[in-house]
């Protein structure tokens, strides 16, 4: 006997904020509210979301500063749970562990998105869908089947992140067994999970920080060494460092890098001819400088970002193949209490990523 399906879900919604507005700037605010769900449409499914994630995008989302935001969105992109209900009802998917596909618009292209109207779902004016809810209407293509030895709350961890980190690190960086590789910024999602994939790999990975603390923490998770990018002289130890560690190959290979600026010009004589330098964010300075004489070492720049549905899927099966656990820093019971989450994204204090374990059994509710 099929379940009986909850009427209405809790969301958190983007709206604007009540409060006076910074001249220039436009806040939003996050706010809970019931929905009404509607009856599913062929090839539709839908999912009790069981944990979410956050990313550095819902932030952005809050302060004003991220294109195409929607008035009404829930926000949110990462989101794990389970199928409880699906427009036929003989859906192999029903009561299966799945994650929603962050993204819409690139699904198999090598290098670049098939549609100009590539977007992130949550908190987006393109399309209504969020993570941030207790339930979710989704295009039963859109989720893929959750790993087993991840539960939802490291599972929601992972989609956003995964598939960046994934196209950076192993697509474009091209890692391989026995690489040296320079990982920036390491304590964010993304990073973490670029340095676990190419750890994974058999790579040599070297991290920097701010943050001395991040850096230990990154050397018990299996870096090499961490240097904290505000001492001046950081490449230099970095450049000995690599000549004690691999006498045999006492340069880079890979640069994954989330900060812009100097970065290219920073580590030229310590990547190897034909090296490259993968950015997929400018945190620091929304420029990268790039000059001849990487040009006469033949190294490359490559700009990258989320990856594709077929990424995706790859992606998570090498997470399933070598049990990989994306690092959960904080994890917040509720949706009502989102705004503890939002804090720790501004303060930069995590490591890892930030999970919502969404609440479920309220009066009024079917406990699924």
């Amino acid at each position: 006997m099929a379940p009986k399906l909850p009427l209405t879900t809790r969301a958190l919604l983007v709206r604007p904020a009540l409060s006076a507005q910074p001249k220039g700037a436009r806040l939003y605010d996050a706010k809970l509210e019931e929905q009404t769900l509607r009856p599913l449409k062929k090839g539709e499914v839908l999912v009790k979301i069981n944990a979410v994630s956050f990313n550095y995008r819902d932030l952005w989302i809050r302060l004003g500063k991220y294109p195409g935001i929607g008035d009404g969105s829930p926000f949110g992109a990462d989101g794990a749970g389970t199928v409880v209900g699906a427009a036929d009802e003989h859906d192999p998917l029903l009561f299966k562990r799945v994650f929603l596909v962050p993204m819409r618009g690139w699904e198999s292209d090598p290098e670049a998105p098939e549609s100009p109207d590539l977007v992130i779902i949550g908190g987006s004016a393109k399309t209504p869908l969020g993570t941030f809810s207790e339930y979710v209407i989704v295009e039963r293509d859109q989720v893929v089947l959750s790993p087993d030895h991840l539960d939802d709350e490291h599972l929601s961890a992972w989609p956003v992140a995964g598939t960046t980190a994934w196209r950076a690190a192993i697509v474009n960086g091209r890692v391989k067994k026995d690489d040296n590789v320079l990982i920036t910024g390491i304590g964010g999602g993304v990073a973490l999970i670029a340095m676990q994939l190419c750890l994974a790999k058999g790579a040599k990975v070297f991290v920097t920080s701010g943050n001395k603390d991040k850096i230990e923490s990154a050397i018990k998770m299996g870096a090499t060494a961490g240097f904290s990018y505000k001492d001046a002289d950081w490449v230099s130890r970095l450049a000995k460092n690599l000549k004690t560690s691999s006498k045999e190959k006492p340069l880079l290979d890979v640069v994954i890098d989330s900060g812009g600026g100097e970065i290219m010009t920073a580590t030229n004589k310590i990547l190897r001819a034909g090296g490259r330098v993968v950015c997929y964010g400018m945190t620091a300075v929304p420029k990268i400088s790039f000059t001849m004489r990487e040009v006469l070492k033949n190294q490359q720049l490559i700009g990258s970002t989320m990856g594709s549905h077929q990424d995706i899927i790859e992606a998570t099966k090498f997470l399933e193949e070598h049990r990989i656990v994306p690092a959960v820093s904080h994890t917040i019971d509720g949706l009502e209490n989102a705004q503890e989450g939002f804090d720790l994204i501004e303060s930069g204090a995590h490591f890892g990523k930030v999970v919502i374990r969404i609440r479920h059994g309220r009066e009024g509710f079917a406990k699924l």
